[in-house]
């Protein structure tokens, strides 16, 4: 089941949400990023405080971030601006605004708003947003104008496994990605994408196959730079799809596995992402320094020999 049956059971399931401050960021972070010119750059990343996406997809987790209802006009510029008066020293080369949510969505962000946030975003050489493909169009062009820097599009391709991708309620096609990459790309507009491990509805020993496929996919596509993204349970949904066999938690072991295989597309970034990393299934007396080599590899983009481990057995 898709459409307005699958919003209302996935909406049904979720556990109950903390209150989010409509007028407050989540917070913010400053990390070192590799970029596809084997550069790297200090990026700063401000996770927003916005409406939810309206896509209800089944694997999300993030409309635990989002307020009830519309975005309210100046709030976002409110958050961005008290996360900047807070930095010390230079600015990072790139700001990245995260809204758990769709940038170029009016309920999301609202346009009166866009230029508020171009004008914070002034001393900053690029700037990354997230949005679905869906949303690609106009309203991107009309920010990457009012801008400074170079402007990056974060979207979720996920999976383009067939049975799969039809199955997230994303109400996303493959034709309409590669049109909004296409889109993105004519226009002097970088591209980022998301890649799932652990899909719903992909056999488990078929999991990593798939994913090097999408990145392979999305590299094609023209993607600068991908981040794999394990599945984390915990949104009811999950839940629901792994009773009936339809969904296994993918392992630390899996997500090492995928990124090594990666490793060989040298015309883009190939990342994993290893927020909440630490609830992935991985053996105790070996899991820090796997993550710490999996961080490490992100930022060097140079394979690395697996961790030898007496207790799993592992390399």
């Amino acid at each position: 089941m898709t459409g307005a049956g699958a919003d209302q059971r996935i909406r049904s399931l979720r556990p109950p949400k903390p209150y989010v401050d409509p007028f407050k960021a989540h917070g913010f972070l400053i990390e070192e990023e590799r970029r596809p010119n084997a550069k790297s750059e200090r990026a700063l990343t401000v996770f927003l405080a916005g409406a939810e996406c309206p896509f209800t997809c089944s694997f999300c987790d993030l409309w635990r971030f989002t307020i009830d209802g519309p975005t309210r006009p100046g709030a976002l510029v409110a958050q961005l601006r008290s996360v900047l008066h807070e930095l010390d020293g230079a600015r990072p080369e790139r700001l990245k605004l995260y809204n758990a949510s769709n940038f170029f969505d009016l309920r999301s962000v609202p346009l009166e708003d866009m230029s508020g946030i171009a004008s914070l975003a002034t001393d900053f050489a690029a700037v990354t947003v997230e949005s679905h493909a869906n949303t690609i169009g106009p309203r991107v062009l009309e920010f990457a104008r009012q801008i400074a820097g170079r402007l990056e599009v974060a979207v979720g391709l996920e999976t383009i496994h067939p049975g799969a991708i039809a199955k997230l309620n994303k109400r996303l096609e493959l034709s309409r990605f590669r049109s909004a990459a296409q889109f993105l790309s004519e226009n002097g507009i970088d591209l980022r994408t998301f890649v799932l491990l652990g899909t719903p509805c992909v056999p488990v020993e078929d999991s990593i196959e798939w994913t090097v496929r999408s990145v392979e996919y999305a590299v094609a596509a023209g993607a600068g730079v991908v981040s794999i993204v394990p599945l984390r349970p915990g949104n009811g949904e999950l839940e629901r799809l792994r009773r009936l066999g339809d969904f296994t938690p993918p392992t630390l072991s899996q997500l090492e596995q995928t990124l090594d295989r990666c490793l060989q597309l040298t015309t883009a970034v190939v990342t994993v992402d290893l927020w909440d990393s630490h609830l992935l299934a991985a053996c105790e007396h070996c899991r820090a320094r796997r993550t710490e080599r999996l961080a490490r590899v992100n930022l060097s983009g140079r394979a690395e020999s697996v961790i030898s481990c007496a207790h799993c057995s592992s390399a």
